[in-house]
């Protein structure tokens, strides 16, 4: 009924509650009202028997022939489908600082054990007998007289030397390792059904 409808922007505001409508007598939703079904939303909507029927069908084609089918019982009608929205999971990374990681030298000592050769003189007693050839080196000098040689003895001793030398070279470096890591979070999204009040059912 639209005889004390307002008109609230692009809505069409009716002086009737939610249930009030949606209990209304069920009439076809093909535009067109036989006189009895008229008299069943006159008589529902308590409306005066004053009204012109023809006014009444004019209003009544108005607003089922208008371009929208249905109407929103939970806002303002807008067109004869509705949106249906879900959420979607959108995973990006981020960049944290996890540590510090620094080069460090330090001394460590160690016992080195090598083994060199050394050589060392002894002494050693050559008696060779006297021949034509050393007659004469015997024969010189006293017959019978008291001597003495000396003889100086030479050794080597290991000799103990330390050298630093550079053996390596050694620098602090980053490396990326890319793993795999699984994330899990609920998503919603809309569904949409149909509520005929079992009038399809058949």
């Amino acid at each position: 009924p639209l005889d004390a409808a307002t008109q609230d922007g692009k809505d069409i505001v009716v002086p009737y509650t939610k249930d009030k409508v949606k209990d209304a007598p069920r009439v076809a939703p093909d535009g067109h009202l036989e006189p009895a079904e008229e008299d069943q939303l006159y008589s529902y909507y308590e409306l005066s028997s004053g009204f012109s029927r023809h006014d009444d069908q004019d209003t009544t084609d108005m607003a089922a022939g208008g371009g929208t089918v249905g109407h929103d019982t939970s806002g303002p009608t807008t067109d004869d489908a509705m949106t249906r929205s879900e959420e979607q999971l959108r995973v990006g990374t981020e960049k944290q600082a996890t540590g510090r990681a620094r080069l460090r030298k330090y001394v460590v000592t160690e016992m080195v054990t090598k083994t060199v050769p050394v050589q060392r003189e002894e002494v050693r007693l050559e008696r060779e007998p006297i021949t034509d050839a050393n007659r004469g080196a015997a024969l010189d000098g006293p017959a019978i007289s008291e001597e003495e040689h000396e003889v100086i003895l030479h050794e080597e001793r290991p000799v103990i030397q330390k050298e630093t030398v550079p053996v390596e070279r050694v620098r602090l470096d980053k490396e990326t390792v890319t793993e795999q890591h699984t994330v899990t979070e609920e998503v919603r999204k809309e569904n949409i059904e149909l509520d005929d009040d079992g009038r399809n059912s058949h």
